[in-house]
């Protein structure tokens, strides 16, 4: 993958760097905010590893400028131990995942690895449809009665593991271990926010919503 990293610390940066490009990526860094908010329009990456603390620009700010615009890369925030407002504040920005410092470059080479891969299971099927709403699963879009719906490559990820069995109820926890493969921290909140967004951008405008939570069990997608 293509890499931008927006991390002031300079010696962090060049740690992560190092790791990545070691796994075959091809690496790109910044060290504020301003700095990497513009190489991302300009040359837009796959994937930004992005720290919140920045000057001139907090991370918070170029993540929503991002989504603004509409980018797909996959975006992993990096957070101080302890600040969990600021990461859900990241997770409904926008962000993709997150990572609490400080971390092993290991696991987040395996965070970012993971953030790579085309969608959260393998399917044969390249078209999902839910009444009026449709998924293109090879080149990741979606529409709504022909309306196409901008998302997130995380939302997306949450979209198709729905998609692919509609009708059934997923709980929070199989779905943060269909998307994110792992058990994740703070995954109620994590899920619940994703599920936010989602029904913000397809449910919203629309007489009858797809998206259903079925209290204390988990969520589905059905038709009306």
């Amino acid at each position: 993958m293509r890499i931008l990293v927006v991390e002031d610390e300079r010696q962090l940066a060049r740690h992560i760097t190092r790791a990545l490009e070691r796994h075959g990526h091809s690496l790109r860094t910044e060290h504020d905010g301003a700095a990497g908010l513009q190489a991302a329009l300009d040359d837009p990456p796959d994937l930004i590893v992005l720290d919140l603390n920045l000057p001139s620009l907090d991370g918070l700010a170029v993540l929503a400028r991002l989504r603004q615009t509409n980018s797909p890369a996959r975006v992993l925030i990096l957070t101080a131990r302890g600040e969990v407002e600021d990461r859900i504040k990241g997770l409904k920005a926008g962000s993709d995942d997150y990572l609490a410092k400080p971390f092993s470059v290991d696991e987040l080479v395996a965070r970012v690895e993971a953030l790579g891969r085309r969608g959260a299971t393998p399917t044969a099927a390249d078209l999902l449809k839910v009444a009026d709403l449709q998924m293109d699963v090879h080149h990741r879009r979606v529409s709504r009665s022909g309306r196409a719906i901008a998302l997130s490559p995380r939302e997306l990820d949450v979209l198709q593991v729905l998609m692919q069995e509609p009708g059934r109820v997923f709980s929070r926890t199989e779905l943060c271990e269909r998307v994110w493969q792992r058990q994740h921290e703070y995954d109620t909140r994590t899920v619940e926010i994703f599920i936010t967004r989602l029904r913000k951008k397809i449910d919203t405008g629309f007489p009858a919503p797809l998206i259903h939570t079925l209290r204390t069990v988990g969520y589905t997608i059905r038709p009306p």
